[in-house]
């Protein structure tokens, strides 16, 4: 009889189970709150299967975000600060979990495990950081050794290193969900996403997983939110008042949109790291508009995200029967 580590002996047993109970984390760059879903699994592979059970959503708090932002983004950070929100926002969100689990009168021991993917801080694909010899590497903190011990629960993070491992860029994660929840025999689907980075799915209808894409496509809600919060002390701008009250202009958004990443080739991934304000205000320069009213400011801003997608969609689906999902 082979005895097995007790931790393996676990993870053994809940790859044999015919059904599997986990709840699954995440927390985008938009640093907007903790998504946490409790699902039923059966199946393995392409035949797997889910049910959602339970979701939630806890926005961070104010003061939680801004300490996130200390080192999200950022090419010079505080290591100090750095290594202690590591473990700080493992252990915070062990507790949202467990607050989420009581709220659902479900105990800890009735789940089989948590995918936590953590919160990405940095993100340097090769076509970015251009530093010859590096390879694509990506950060994401929240230790899941915090979770697994505060919950109990076993639990699995860091989920991109392996595909930047083996070259890819690590991102966008959601290809595998996408193609389990999205894919439709006869009918071709573009899942878009758009979150602070926009990312979009492509499910051919024939099926044939060799086909299946997942890129990023450039800025979502990142562009939008820093300048809401810089020009107008709110987070987003709410069902796009500010953007409706202004006017795009036009040399502003020629500019914003005249960036080698928009002409890379795919799959590729971006983040704040490129869309930041600083290229914000590089293409006010580049195109004169630096004293631009801070309302057509948020318009421009906005008319980039929707004309960087219909480009990209446009540019590279050619059939006339596809399906766009929001």
């Amino acid at each position: 009889m082979i005895l097995l580590n007790h931790n393996l002996q676990k993870l053994f047993d809940i790859a044999q189970k015919k059904e599997r109970l986990c709840i699954g984390l995440m927390s985008g760059t938009s640093l907007d709150g903790l998504d946490i879903a409790l699902c039923r699994f059966t199946g393995s592979g392409i035949q797997t299967q889910f049910e959602l059970l339970q979701f939630t959503t806890t926005p961070y708090p104010e003061a939680f975000k801004d300490e996130i932002k200390q080192v999200f983004a950022k090419r010079s950070a505080d290591m100090e600060k750095l290594c202690l929100l590591n473990a700080r926002i493992g252990s915070y969100h062990a507790e949202l979990i467990l607050e989420a689990l009581k709220s659902w009168d479900i105990k800890p021991g009735e789940v089989d495990f948590i995918a936590s993917h953590g919160q990405t801080v940095y993100h340097a694909p090769s076509r970015q950081h251009k530093q010859a010899g590096y390879p694509n590497s990506t950060l994401q903190i929240s230790d899941g050794d915090h979770i697994a011990v505060k919950t109990g629960i076993f639990t699995i993070s860091d989920f991109r290193q392996k595909h930047i491992a083996a070259g890819g860029e690590g991102a966008p994660l959601a290809l595998y969900g996408d193609v389990l929840l999205g894919s439709k025999k006869g009918e071709n689907r573009i899942l878009l996403n758009m979150g602070g980075i926009a990312n979009l799915t492509w499910l051919p209808g024939d099926q044939n997983l060799a086909e299946v894409m997942c890129t990023d496509i450039g800025p979502g809600n990142t562009l939008i939110d820093a300048a809401c919060k810089k020009y107008f002390g709110k987070p987003y701008d709410e069902d796009a008042k500010i953007a409706f009250s202004g006017k795009v202009n036009e040399a502003l958004l020629v500019v914003l949109l005249d960036h080698p990443f928009f002409a890379d080739k795919l799959p590729k991934t971006t983040g704040p790291e490129l869309f930041n304000l600083q290229y914000v205000e590089q293409a006010q320069q580049a195109s004169g508009t630096s004293d631009i009213e801070h309302a057509n400011l948020i318009a421009t801003l906005s008319a980039f995200t929707g004309k960087s997608i219909a480009d990209f969609i446009q540019a590279n689906f050619t059939s006339d029967s596809i399906k766009l999902f929001t």
